[in-house]
């Protein structure tokens, strides 16, 4: 039976135009071909990131954070009580009024302290400040570096210039070594991020990362197996190209370098806007769903791979609605309007669950700007 699945999963016809058999994409005369197997380096490449990654937060990101005055807030502990910590854990963080009420009766307490305890206890669960610099700083590495090797991998390269060259000669395309590593790191490292989700900051858009980071997965292994390799690299750098600037107003976000956080994110907004909403739709899309038509009749991989074009443009439109709100309340200066306005407004750079900070009466010292305290008790830091 396994050998008929198998039999069946790489069936030419799901993964080959008509007329073309995987004999075809046979190393020879010094030519070499991707192939499936190529990919089983990427599970423990994907655990040497996790070590790497512990690595670099520990000795790189940590003393940067010190660096840029990356300080936490002192948040008040919940007093301990066995009744509203079991009902915390065992029934819900965010208990309604006839749940405060019921707890107020158990416990002892009042109303108004039940709803205390829970807002302080909501508080000790949320990631550090520290934690989010961190996991910013190694994807920021990570996007910038990876940036300038796939530029470094295509830039030189005719179908950079011309897509039509793309499909030139497909399948029968031969494997650069440049293309196999810019591959395998590619693919390693969105191997590393799932694996790490459940343990890393969980954020508002948690579901939609994963659905991203799988599709993601897929699309670099299909167009490894299908050998789509050169549009594979055009859309991975294409990808990178934004993801640097994110990470790094996070980091300056978090550092409290709020001027400076607000205009790499204008800039981080214009270039997503340019590379995922046009660029990607316009041209590369373009690029795979008309012009390997001209070469061939559409089969089974082409479908799949343009399906799961469509499912990253479609994540791609959700997240730049709440880019373009985002930006739009930095040009306009709302994101500094109020705790209310500005929580909202930051939400994607805070990258966390919920819409609040819940720390009213956190011990503060004052907001920063540009990492320099300023005189105004009337408005708390937000994070």
């Amino acid at each position: 039976m396994f050998q008929t699945l198998y039999s069946y999963f790489w069936w030419e016809r799901l993964w080959l135009p008509a007329n073309l058999t995987w004999a075809d994409l046979e190393d020879r005369d010094g030519r070499v071909y991707a192939k499936a197997s190529d990919l089983y380096i990427t599970l423990p490449l994907a655990f040497l990131f996790l070590v790497v990654r512990h690595l670099f937060e520990t000795y790189v990101a940590t003393p940067l954070a010190g660096l840029l005055n990356v300080k936490e807030k002192i948040r008040l502990k919940a007093t301990p009580n066995p009744v509203l910590e079991k009902f915390y854990a065992a029934t819900t963080k965010h208990p309604k009024q006839a749940d405060m009420e019921m707890l107020s009766k158990k416990s002892g307490c009042t109303v108004r302290q039940v709803e205390r305890w829970f807002r302080r206890r909501r508080n000790q669960d949320r990631p550090s400040l520290l934690k989010k610099f961190r996991e910013a700083s190694w994807r920021f590495t990570f996007y910038l570096l990876a940036f300038i090797a796939g530029m470094a991998v295509i830039v030189d390269k005719p179908w950079f210039y011309d897509l039509r060259e793309v499909w030139k000669g497909y399948p029968i395309q031969s494997m650069l070594p440049s293309q196999y590593w810019y591959y395998m790191i590619e693919l390693s490292f969105y191997w590393s991020l799932l694996f790490s989700i459940a343990s890393d900051v969980k954020r508002k858009d948690f579901k939609e990362q994963i659905i991203h980071h799988v599709a993601t997965i897929i699309l670099i292994s299909f167009s490894w197996f299908a050998n789509y390799i050169r549009a594979g690299t055009l859309i991975m750098a294409l990808h990178d190209s934004s993801d640097y600037l994110l990470e790094s107003a996070k980091m300056f976000n978090y550092a409290g370098w709020r001027n400076t956080c607000n205009n790499i994110f204008i800039v981080f907004a214009a270039v997503f806007i340019v590379t995922r909403l046009v660029i990607l739709p316009f041209w590369i899309m373009h690029c795979t769903v008309v012009y390997p038509l001209d070469l061939y009749p559409a089969f089974f991989g082409y479908y799949f791979f343009n399906f799961m074009m469509v499912v990253l443009q479609s994540l791609h439109v959700f997240w730049a609605y709440l880019i373009i709100r985002m930006a739009q309340k930095f040009i306009t200066g709302k994101a500094s309007g109020g705790p209310g306005t500005a929580r909202s407004s930051q939400a994607l750079l805070r990258g966390e669950t919920d819409n609040s900070e819940e720390e009213e009466e956190a011990v503060k010292n004052g907001p920063l700007s540009n990492g320099h305290p300023v005189l105004n008790n009337n408005h708390r830091k937000t994070d």
